[in-house]
């Protein structure tokens, strides 16, 4: 297709140019430590031995063998464990946890899923710890197990905490007529399939674990939240937080599997207070299938209708997520259907369905990027039925208010996002008919999806510094397993303190820092950025106040408003040349820095308003008629995400979510032998990623518009939002090249033929 004009020739446009990545070279260089770099004296090596059961209980293991090998030091499990302050007792004989209770390593003999950590073996070196863990032998009395999520769809359930909590966005939700979907002039029944996805960051998960005397644990662990690992290591070992440090400065990719602390974490800082040195433990490959979570197996079904001008009268969203059996994990898979469009009859229902497997965890774009696939498809479909282009469509139920709280959106440009999309990707050359372009032997189809991710803001703190010669160090316990949190904080300290880049320092993944949230729900730039943005403003204004005490001082009696920062000096904003320099003012105070400690939280706004980001993705597709091969060609994504602190790492966001939403669409996988209840996937050659070779031409667009009622800084989330949307507006095209529907990912060569 060729395109005449192309009117937004810059993806983002700002007076001051982008931030390079601030630790950069620090990651090409490898200078940057990750969690299995760190060295210590007596390091030992641990690994894990997992289960070949699904359900049962393990009735002996014998050690002996692994404990007599070079090298070896402990051969731990449920029979030799000093055990977990945390846990309490186990019972005799062993019960099953109720619903609600993490697992527990090294608890008792029962087993609750294929690749539940059942033995650990500690020695000198990690070969050693390798050969000695070949060598044990463990002996179990297998139960039947429940692993297929389609045969046992009709044993889903409501969450007990869901049923007990009746404010709870997971109970059943009607609004409007529960008989409207009957009286609509067109209708649609469907059901859409996710299967398991694993997030396989190319860092491993990884711990050292140590321990000074029995009552201060340090460890450094690849974990999306510093601060509330520290209190969950604090409550397993029964200590006061202050005791337990918890460091990640450097994440290689986590996507949402370093949320919570999983039970290697555990068994390594076990090993450690029990051998009294430090212990590591990395996860081999095939053990980030059991080990760290994945996106929950998940079935929709979808029955909507609206008239044949267009307008949506009622939809129905029923999801059922795979869960384990003694934990619930809930995701927002129905949530966006209730106000992504104006629709007066809505009603959806969530379900769990308990197996014998791991638990789930959130992955990026959780819960939304799922739901979202499934309401996206059903309304592309509807289009089709009503003869509509997919995109005046949307723009027809367009939802100028929050329909779910009838609340005004706080800031909304999603019809904005539409039309530098459309008119970017040249939507206007598409034709109604599927399977009508063809190009090189291709079929060739073009499609398109919204998306939408809900705001989230957690109070956070920052400590500014200004030191003696003019450079600053701004601290916070966030984390950044990627995007690039740091070169983000760094550009709104320079923004705010008028300080060259090259002289800011930001510090993060490190309990000991301020109190702030982990890095998921797109909440660290909205949280965290918040913060940093307040505390340089009190820095700022004490150094004001410091600077009007000087002698003959420009500032003197000069309110904080009309003052400015550049280049490391404050200035009269009317008149630039009455100024002093920072490092000035700390001299003539005989000060060597200083420091503010700020808080930043969310108030009453979220009541008064309705706050998401929004955006959308088309996407065009090649597909072979021959083989069924779906190669994406072109992406263009557009997001109102407020306003845009660094455009370069913000880009490399969206590329990413792209990235995500393409393995998403036509590879993801993770296939189980319900025979055994494992995962015959357990390599990068058997779970398919995108690689580089797979990568279209990616154009990305933002509104960049700040969101004056979301927080100071008036941005929004954009890590999560990248994702959403994607994989449905990859179907869409293939159904556009094609005339086939396929409702149950991955999009793959025989579900096309």
């Amino acid at each position: 297709m060729k395109r005449e004009n192309k009117p937004y020739s810059r993806p983002f446009a700002e007076p001051d140019p982008s931030l390079d990545r601030v630790d950069g070279h620090l990651k090409v260089t490898g200078a940057a430590p990750y969690s299995a770099e760190y060295r210590f004296e007596n390091l030992t090596h641990a690994v894990l031995i997992n289960s070949t059961i699904a359900r049962g209980r393990i009735t002996a293991i014998e050690a002996k063998p692994a404990e007599a090998a070079p090298g070896v030091l402990a051969v731990i499990s449920h029979l030799n464990s000093p055990g977990v302050p945390g846990y309490g007792t186990p019972k005799k004989p062993a019960e099953r946890a109720p619903v609600g209770t993490a697992f527990r390593v090294f608890f008792d003999e029962l087993v609750y899923f294929s690749g539940q950590p059942v033995a650990l073996v500690v020695a000198e070196s990690v070969e050693q710890a390798h050969y000695a863990a070949s060598l044990v032998r463990i002996t179990y009395e297998a139960e039947p197990h429940q692993t297929d999520f389609e045969a046992n769809q009709s044993r889903a359930v409501l969450p007990g905490g869901v049923q007990r909590n009746a404010a709870s966005p997971f109970r059943d939700y009607h609004r409007g007529s529960s008989d409207a979907l009957q009286t609509a002039e067109v209708r649609l029944e469907a059901s859409y399939t996710i299967p398991t996805q694993h997030h396989q960051p190319l860092e491993p998960h990884a711990i050292l674990a140590v321990w000074e005397a029995d009552d201060k644990l340090t460890v450094y662990d690849k974990n999306q939240g510093v601060k509330s690992a520290q209190g969950n290591l604090a409550q397993a070992f029964k200590l006061p937080r202050e005791k337990v440090r918890v460091q990640a400065p450097f994440i290689g990719g986590a996507f949402g599997s370093g949320i919570r602390v999983w039970p290697h974490t555990v068994a390594a800082a076990l090993a450690a207070k029990l051998l009294k040195r430090p212990v590591k433990l990395v996860l081999g490959r095939d053990q980030m299938f059991t080990s760290v979570g994945y996106r929950p197996y998940t079935v929709q079904k979808f029955a909507l209708g609206a008239s044949k001008d267009g307008k949506l009268i009622a939809m129905n969203h029923e999801g059922i997520g795979q869960t384990s059996r003694y934990e619930d994990h809930l995701e927002r898979t129905i949530l966006a259907t209730r106000a992504m469009y104006a629709c007066p009859n809505v009603s959806t229902r969530y379900r769990l369905l308990p197996l014998d497997v791991n638990t789930p965890t959130w992955m990026r774009g959780p819960g939304d990027a799922t739901g979202m696939f499934a309401l996206e498809s059903a309304l592309d479909e509807l289009a089709f039925s009503l003869h509509l282009d997919p995109l005046e469509f949307r723009l027809r139920n367009y939802a100028e208010t929050d329909p779910e709280r009838n609340l005004p959106w706080s800031a909304k440009s999603l019809k904005e996002c539409y039309r530098m999309g459309a008119e970017a990707f040249g939507w206007q050359n598409r034709p109604l008919k599927p399977g009508t372009i063809q190009k090189d032997g291709q079929l060739v189809g073009y499609g398109m999806a919204s998306s939408l991710y809900g705001f989230h803001r957690h109070p956070s703190k920052a400590r500014a510094v200004l030191q003696a010669d003019g450079s600053v160090v701004v601290q916070s316990a966030t984390m950044d397993i990627g995007p690039g949190t740091g070169t983000a904080m760094t550009r709104i300290i320079a923004k705010i303190l008028g300080v060259s880049p090259q002289k800011i320092r930001f510090d993060l993944g490190d309990s000991a820092l301020p109190d702030a949230p982990g890095q998921n729900g797109s909440a660290t730039i909205t949280s965290v950025g918040s913060a940093v943005h307040v505390a340089c403003e009190a820095l700022k204004k004490k150094l004001i106040a410091l600077a009007s005490s000087l002698p003959s001082s420009p500032l003197a009696h000069i309110p904080s408003e009309a003052v400015s920062a550049r280049n490391g000096r404050i200035f009269l904003t009317a008149n630039p040349s009455a100024s002093l320099a920072y490092t000035d003012i700390l001299a003539h105070h005989n000060l060597t820095e200083v420091d503010v400690t700020e808080e930043s939280k969310p108030g009453p706004e979220r009541d008064q308003y309705s706050m998401y980001s929004f955006g959308c993705h088309f996407v065009e597709v090649h597909v072979s008629p021959v083989t069924g091969e779906v190669r994406v060609k072109r992406v263009v994504t557009c997001a109102d995400v407020g306003k845009i602190i660094n455009e370069k790492t913000a880009r490399s966001q969206s590329i990413g979510g792209i990235v995500g939403g393409i393995g998403m669409a036509l590879m993801e996988a993770s296939v189980m032998d319900h025979r055994y209840g494992r995962y015959v996937t357990s390599d990068f050659a058997s779970y398919h990623i995108p690689v580089q070779a797979d990568m279209p031409q990616i154009e990305v667009f933002y509104i960049d518009q700040p969101d004056v009622y979301a927080n100071p800084i008036g941005a929004k989330g954009l890590g999560e939002i990248a994702i959403v949307g994607v994989a449905a507006a990859i179907a869409n095209a293939v159904f556009h090249a094609t005339g086939k529907r396929i409702r149950d990912l991955p999009i793959t060569p025989d579900k096309v033929l």
